[in-house]
């Protein structure tokens, strides 16, 4: 049972907490892989779950000892994912969550995808207007794991950061949360697993 009545608003994450993108992103950076010749590792890379392209290509540059551009591959990989066909699917119980919340607690998206990307599939989603800011990896210097992205939205919304409680599906936004001091559910297959600070 979700206790979210203490909290004075709601941020979610977006990539696999609110919309199943991660087929999309996943087909993305194969295709990626391919044309830029290093291994695809889909459990590994899906472990960065909300870190940008451009910092998930530093780590491909780590951990095989290449030298790609970062700026190249992260826009290669962008251009892959928007041009993919998106069916818009929604993750259920996190949508619950937000239908039941929609003009009774502030919310916003706090995501390491950028703004172009992340505006698009909202609206796609239908969900865009009832959100009171989007946060996006275009926005923020410090990405996930550090707080900067969960501080952004609550100072947007007007809350401070120990009131509000974040949704998220990744390590690296569980300890964005905590760092922001955000107590945080932690989206799973059927359900959520709570991480107070």
């Amino acid at each position: 049972m979700l206790q979210l009545e203490k909290y004075d608003a709601i941020i979610f994450d977006m990539d696999g907490t609110l919309l199943d993108t991660m087929p999309n992103h996943d087909k993305a950076w194969e295709i990626t892989a391919e044309n830029f010749q290093f291994p695809y590792d889909q459990a590994w890379l899906h472990s960065l779950g909300g870190m940008p392209s451009y910092k998930i290509t530093g780590e491909v540059n780590k951990r095989y000892q290449l030298n790609l551009d970062q700026g190249e591959v992260s826009r290669f990989k962008m251009m892959t994912f928007t041009t993919l066909p998106f069916e818009g699917q929604i993750i259920e119980h996190t949508f619950e969550v937000y239908k039941q919340h929609i003009d009774i607690k502030p919310m916003a998206i706090g995501t390491g995808s950028q703004r172009d990307s992340a505006i698009r599939l909202l609206t796609e989603a239908g969900v865009l207007d009832d959100f009171e800011c989007v946060v996006t990896a275009t926005e923020v210097e410090n990405h996930k794991p550090n707080p900067d992205t969960f501080v952004i939205a609550a100072e947007k919304m007007g809350k401070t950061p120990e009131n509000c409680v974040v949704f998220e599906d990744t390590q690296l936004g569980l300890q964005a949360a905590h760092a922001a001091g955000m107590d945080c559910y932690l989206v799973t297959e059927s359900g959520f697993e709570f991480y107070p600070v």
